[in-house]
């Protein structure tokens, strides 16, 4: 007798990343999607909105985003595409009121303290003991969600690509502690499905700019990530808008301990990689958006000689960077190949 399939709920299911974690979903051979919420398409059928995504889900319509509560106690896990103002409230009623675990796609449970969520997401964190509590889901750094983890912050984007690029390198001990600098570049799906005047295709297309200088939210994420995985935390960050639907690129700037070559970093992050199926060590030259764009995978590469070491990671932000790593992260929670539901994904063109 076949096992039954996980059941699970997406919350925010029309926006970007919601959509292709819908889409991923569908076709996942161990998940049963049992709803999908999103208040803009409510009462419409999911397969016809998210046509050709999503034709695996007949018969299923949207739902008000008010109804994910009371649905969450029916299902096994619970996706929440949504802002991290939505997810703080959310996810501690969905953890009082049902058994499911949580993949956030959010920034809601990322950091540490009080005061960066003040800083960098404009509120007061309702709940901090769940800041500790929840398990920051970059699988090739962090390994699997623990059993006991019921909630996964699934990493920004920003951080997946800067992370696999520079901690293993950072941990080696072959680069100086000292400070770390990360350019990224990403297509505009990276700020969600929102109608603003900055990301209409006259204000993007044909142009290049730097957004949110110093401010970031990705900022204090980058540092902590670098701090768990290699005892450093110091990063400037300053990303830029391009004129790409998806796709994100991140440059990072080190500095190498004397005498150590090139070829020793690249065996770093080949050895760190070695197993890890959504990772490729490639020439830094061939790091691009369009090896990636549509796919689970990150590509990283480095340079060096004696005055600078420079790495540069890409990945598709909308599925390495959200809804692909969030089923990556639900496929090691709950059992199933890491694998599974990504490793059938397409490469295209941006």
């Amino acid at each position: 007798m076949a096992s039954p399939k996980l059941r699970v709920g997406v919350v925010g299911a029309s926006g970007y990343s919601g959509s292709v974690l819908t889409a991923v979903l569908a076709s996942h051979p161990g998940v049963d999607v049992a709803f999908c919420t999103s208040d803009k398409r409510r009462g419409e059928a999911v397969a016809d909105a998210l046509q050709p995504l999503a034709r695996g889900l007949l018969g299923l319509t949207f739902i008000e985003n008010a109804a994910a509560l009371a649905r969450s106690a029916d299902v096994d896990l619970v996706f929440l595409a949504t802002s991290a103002a939505v997810s703080v409230d959310l996810a501690p009623r969905i953890l009082q009121s049902s058994t499911a675990r949580i993949v956030d796609l959010s920034g809601a449970f990322r950091l540490e303290t009080q005061d960066d969520y003040v800083a960098y997401y404009g509120f007061h964190h309702p709940r901090p003991d769940l800041l500790t509590a929840a398990h920051y889901g970059l699988p090739e750094l962090f390994g699997a969600p623990p059993p006991s983890s019921r909630i996964i912050a699934n990493p920004g984007c920003y951080a997946t690509a800067a992370l696999l690029s520079t901690a293993p390198l950072l941990a080696s001990g072959l680069v100086e502690p000292g400070h770390v600098i990360v350019d990224a570049k990403s297509g505009t799906s990276g700020a969600g499905r929102q109608a603003k005047d900055d990301f209409a295709f006259c204000e993007v297309a044909g142009d290049l700019r730097a957004y949110k200088v110093l401010t970031h939210q990705h900022s204090p994420e980058i540092a902590l990530g670098l701090a768990r995985h290699a005892g450093r935390s110091a990063v400037t960050f300053v990303p830029h808008l391009l004129p790409l639907r998806r796709g994100l690129l991140t440059t990072s700037y080190l500095r190498p301990k004397a005498g150590v070559k090139r070829d020793e970093l690249v065996a770093v992050l080949r050895e760190a990689y070695k197993n890890k199926p959504f990772v490729r060590v490639v020439d830094a030259a061939h790091v691009t958006i369009k090896a990636v764009a549509g796919t689970n995978l990150a590509y990283v590469g480095v340079e060096a000689n004696a005055e600078a070491v420079v790495t540069i990671g890409a990945i598709d932000n909308l599925v390495k960077g959200a809804a692909g790593q969030a089923v990556q992260n639900m496929n090691l929670a709950c059992g199933f190949a890491e694998t599974a539901g990504l490793d059938t994904l397409m490469r295209f063109a941006p």
